[in-house]
């Protein structure tokens, strides 16, 4: 029998199976919602028959790659320019040709990485075409990484790359790991925080255990967030799904600081007056 790629229309998530699998693994973990109308899973062929590429870069450096209409949980791709080749991290849903081309014609993709399993996407298939001898992914996370390789399962720390730092922050996932861009003063900090935008312009924060089931992450949880974020210098951040800016290291800290002042939840707390 031959192994197929399939994805899960509900939240993205691809697996290597016999034929289409009979449920998706992540949307029966605690942290996603069930399709409410069962399940919708399709095959590499179907995929990239209903999506196109789309592309644009927030900042000089980092290109956000996209597919249209939005597939899964609409995850976004970065790709970060840096000393040594390309640093590709996270995946969005599906990467057509136009957008293969595309990071080709930026130099391709030396090292891969994702913060956890909501931000994998179609890794796989930048491991298939581009070939990256990196492949980190924290290493208590490995069980959902079954559509690729991982090659540098990740402590609590990693260089990428000069100037691009991955750190292990537990919490929304055991393995749960944050990118640090110390040039360009940006987390990519996965899904240890949630952005609430007006438009373009950060307007709250907050943080979950589980996002869809409204969970809150435990007051240890909070103190290992703090203790490795607030050690990072930054004034933007990228989720698995948006670029937002400005949002500071101080920021993130007042956030974390309000969690553990008393009942842990997943309010937004609004940022400063002035935005």
């Amino acid at each position: 029998m031959t192994l197929t790629m399939y994805a899960c229309a509900n939240c993205g998530h691809w697996q290597k199976w016999f034929a289409t699998p009979p449920a998706c693994p992540v949307c029966c973990d605690v942290r996603n919602e069930l399709p409410e109308e069962g399940w919708h899973i399709l095959g590499e062929k179907a995929v990239g028959d209903l999506l196109a590429a789309h592309w644009h870069r927030p900042v000089p450096g980092v290109t956000a790659f996209r597919a249209l209409p939005s597939f899964g949980l609409g995850s976004t791709g970065w790709l970060i320019e840096a000393e040594g080749g390309n640093v590709a991290w996270e995946g969005a849903p599906y990467y057509p040709p136009g957008a293969l081309a595309e990071i080709e014609r930026l130099g391709g993709v030396t090292r891969l990485g994702a913060s956890h399993v909501h931000g994998y996407g179609a890794l796989w298939q930048l491991q298939r075409h581009f070939a990256p001898a990196v492949v980190a992914v924290g290493v208590q996370d490995l069980a959902w990484t079954k559509a690729f390789r991982v090659t540098w399962p990740v402590d609590e720390r990693l260089e990428l790359a000069p100037g691009l730092t991955v750190h292990r922050t537990g919490g929304h996932f055991p393995g749960h790991c944050v990118l640090h861009d110390a040039r360009r003063g940006i987390l990519f900090c996965g899904d240890a925080l949630k952005v609430d935008l007006d438009g373009t312009v950060p307007r709250a924060l907050s943080c979950h255990k589980a996002y869809h089931a409204r969970i809150p992450l435990s007051h240890d949880e909070v103190r290992h967030y703090r203790s490795v974020i607030g050690a990072l210098d930054f004034e933007a951040v990228a989720t698995p799904f948006e670029f937002a800016a400005p949002v500071t290291t101080a920021e993130v800290l007042r956030l974390f600081d309000h969690q553990l002042a008393g009942r842990p939840d997943t309010a937004a707390l609004p940022l400063g007056a002035g935005r």
